[in-house]
This record gives C-alpha cells, structure tokens and sequence, in this order.
C-alpha cells in the first residue's frame, strides 16, 4: 500500500478513537437539579405502582 494509504489509515483510526475518548470523558456529565429529580422518582413510583396494578388485575 502506497504510504497515502498508511496515512489516511492512521488518520481515520485517530479520528475514530479520538471521538470515543471524548465521548467518555463527556459521559454522565448532565447535571440535574433536585427539584426535576424530585419528579422524575415521584414519577416512576407512579407508574410502579400502575403497573403492579394491571399485573394484579391480569392475574385475576
């Protein structure tokens, strides 16, 4: 392979794992605030519990 080819290589497997070390260090960085949260927990229990609900009226 004409050296072209090497570079070109080199440079895309750069580019590839550059954006993954980028995209690991940038994880989980999304800060929420309390009060958003606060909802988002009272939400899933809601609709734990609507949930368990159908199951109970499935068995039935």
């Amino acid at each position: 392979m004409p050296m072209i080819g090497w570079l070109f290589l080199l440079m895309a497997f750069g580019l590839v794992l550059g954006s993954l070390l980028m995209l690991r260090d940038s994880a989980n960085k999304m800060p929420i605030d309390k009060e958003k949260l606060k909802r988002i927990k009272e939400r899933q229990a809601e609709l734990e519990a609507e949930e368990a609900k159908e199951a109970e009226r499935k068995k039935d």
